[in-house]
């Protein structure tokens, strides 16, 4: 033995050392990591529970050095295992694999951000594969569903929308909506790792995170809150028939009774704080054909006299010459509504229900029609409502002052006006170097702007505003059960066409009505309103604006309308064809479109 060689030398009586012992099972120059006591193993020196390696002194042989801790104590086995670099380092044992960079404050808030528009795609950045994926078909399946309710079910069927029970849901839908959402974004915001930041960085995410969720719940719960004021604004609006004996029992499979016409008596209400019950300023019956939606309506003047009543009812045995005959400045047709309200001896029915009760026989009765229902709105509440969806755009023909007897309040200037709710009431309410007829005419364009403009987008973008006025301006006696029928019956007019007939001098007489003359007018225009538009079929023949494209021109000796036809210069060839036109009637105008009175 050399001097100075310790009993743990491995190195011979030559001075040379040896290299180790190999073990059977390994082969020469396999990677340090698969060599027992190799850096990377449990018994390497410089791996945590493994030895360390001997310390220089006695027993080490002259002129070696002591390897620092952690260093290879492999001993090259050949040439080509010293140009092999350094071995690679373990991975201590449990200890999962890093997939990418760590995350950044900004980077962990932008994905969980991401996550609101596209769940689950925080779960696969932090490697939650099953999570992120089983979200993100949860998502798909959601859109589906709302694209074929969309696309598929609503188009057909949009009344279902005004149901209690589709209301209902729809609030513990936001609900639940609210709540998923607001657990998706804070299982995102965990499965990142929120704790690997810095405690800075900890309390920005935070802060961003919780903002976030609020966010995220706003929308459901603006929804929630939306459909839960529609529900209650159709409940106090629209009552049960069971309330309301006078209604008709709604059936679901034939709504309108086997009805091929419905009749709504649309009345503006003048009930002004100085004044005692309700004074019918504005009285129109919309008469609307089930199948097309196309629909007449018919205005009344407010100072009709001596209207009459059925003669089977009660109040037409109490007026059997006609409303207050005996007062010959008296028994106008706005003040039935009163009268009814304030006689329960004559008309039967509970408070609120007998003076529209005592209308719609009055009205229907002089047209000759039955009135189905009939709906109420305050004149002053109309102009909130105007406001409600941002005025109205109307064609005025000339200035209208408004305001006391000589119009002081103001002026509404002639042309192309949009009239905020205050303008639009005085328009169809001033007197001022005017009088009721043409305050009649104005009143019709008012309702029909409105009917026009109140589109649904319209509708739903101000609909807290317009659901608060309605609930407390109007009142109807449609039934609750009959909404959603209604809601589709409202979409056909929208795209239908709407005439409009007024019985008004100098064809109709308010003071002495003709009866006769007024039912034959509302025959002859339900008629004109069923038949469909008629188009010029060659060039050069074009039509009016008319009730249906036609121009008015003298009748025949019977009071039926003729056809007069229109002839152009014949071609050497052929005869160009003709174009009948549709004729008032002597005894009444037709009924015009509102395009072309009002001008819209």
């Amino acid at each position: 033995m050399r001097h100075g060689q310790g009993p743990g030398d491995s190195s011979g009586d030559d001075g040379k050392r040896h290299a180790p012992e190999q073990d059977p099972g390994v082969t020469p120059g396999a990677p340090a990591a698969d060599v027992p006591g190799a850096p990377g193993t449990p018994d390497a020196p410089g791996v945590l529970g493994a030895p360390g390696p001997p310390s220089a002194g006695a027993g080490e042989g002259a002129g070696e050095t002591a390897r620092p801790p952690g260093e290879d104590a492999r001993i090259p086995q050949g040439p080509g295992d010293l140009a092999q670099g350094p071995p690679p380092v373990a991975r201590p044992a449990g200890k999962r694999p890093r997939f990418a960079k760590p995350l950044t404050t900004a980077s962990l808030v932008g994905w969980t951000g991401l996550s609101v528009v596209l769940p689950g795609a925080a779960h696969l950045r932090a490697g939650h594969r099953r999570t992120g994926y089983a979200l993100l078909g949860v998502f798909a399946a959601l859109l589906v569903a709302a694209a074929v309710v969309a696309f598929v079910v609503l188009p057909g069927n949009v009344g279902f929308l005004t149901r209690d029970s589709t209301l209902t849901s729809a609030v513990a839908l936001a609900g639940a909506g609210a709540l998923a959402w607001f657990l998706i974004v804070l299982s995102s915001y965990i499965s990142l790792r929120p704790r690997r930041l810095s405690g800075r960085g900890q309390i920005v995410s935070g802060v961003a995170i919780g903002l976030l969720c609020v966010g995220v719940m706003s929308p459901f719960a603006l929804v929630a809150n939306t459909v839960l004021t529609a529900k209650n604004t159709a409940n106090a609006i629209f009552q049960s028939s069971t309330d309301n004996p006078a209604v008709v029992p709604v059936k679901h499979e034939d709504p309108w009774n086997g009805r091929d016409r419905v009749n709504f008596l649309l009345v503006g209400g003048d009930g002004a704080g100085n004044r005692d019950g309700i004074r019918t300023d504005s009285m129109t019956v919309a008469s609307v054909q089930v199948s097309t939606g196309n629909t007449v309506m018919f205005s009344l003047p407010r100072n009709l006299q001596h209207v009459r009543f059925p003669p089977d009812g009660t109040l037409g045995r109490q007026f059997p010459n006609g409303f207050m005959r005996e007062l010959p400045n008296g028994g106008l047709l706005n003040e039935v509504w009163q009268y009814g309200e304030e006689h329960p001896e004559v008309v039967q029915g509970k408070d609120g229900q007998r003076g529209p009760r005592a209308l719609m026989e009055a009205i229907g009765y002089t047209l000759n029609l039955r009135i189905d229902y009939y709906a109420l709105i305050n004149m002053f509440g109309f102009a909130h409502l105007v406001d409600a969806i941002g005025g109205l755009k109307i064609r005025v023909d000339r200035d209208v002052p408004w305001g006391g007897l000589y119009g002081t309040a103001g002026t509404i200037r002639a042309g192309y006006r949009t009239l905020s709710g205050e303008e639009a009431l005085w328009y169809g309410r001033s007197r001022v170097g005017s009088d009721d007829f043409s305050r009649m005419s104005r009143q019709r364009c008012v309702i029909g702007a409105f009917a026009q403009q109140a589109t649904p987008s319209v509708v739903l973008t101000n609909f807290v505003k317009i659901a608060n006025v309605a609930k407390k301006m109007a009142k109807t006696d449609i039934p609750r059960e009959l909404l959603d029928p209604l809601t589709e019956l409202a979409l056909k007019v929208k795209n239908a066409r709407i005439t409009s007939l007024q019985f008004v001098p100098p064809e109709f007489y308010s003071g002495s009505p003709d009866w006769r003359k007024i039912r034959a007018a509302t025959v002859r225009a339900l008629r004109q309103s069923e038949r469909p538009a008629r188009r010029a079929q060659a060039a050069g023949v074009t039509a009016s604006p008319g009730v249906s494209g036609a121009t008015a021109s003298p009748t025949g000796g019977d009071g039926t309308p003729t056809a007069t036809p229109s002839t152009t210069r014949p071609t050497p060839h052929r005869t160009a064809p003709q174009t009948p036109r549709e004729t008032p009637t002597q005894n009444g105008a037709t009924a015009k479109s509102l395009s072309e009175i009002c001008g819209f």
